[in-house]
């Protein structure tokens, strides 16, 4: 019996809530056609960082757009 893979929006949220620079970090994000952009607010420059190489090796992403918002608050 064969997988099907995740939709891309599923295999999206699962890499962000799976990683533990992002946890509890209130993220959003559009996905279509092999394009992700991910909007909201984090802490550092670190954790916009990791929130794109979460996505980085995701299967059907062609492009990220990283939009997220530094503050220090």
């Amino acid at each position: 019996m064969s997988r099907c893979p995740l939709p891309l929006s599923e295999q999206v949220v699962s890499a962000l809530q799976g990683n533990p620079y992002l946890a509890r970090r209130n993220l959003r994000f559009e996905a279509s056609e092999g394009r992700v952009t991910l909007r909201g607010v984090v802490r550092s420059y670190f954790q916009k960082q990791m929130a794109q190489e979460a996505l980085r090796e995701l299967d059907g992403i062609e492009e990220i757009y990283n939009e997220l918002e530094v503050t220090a608050g």
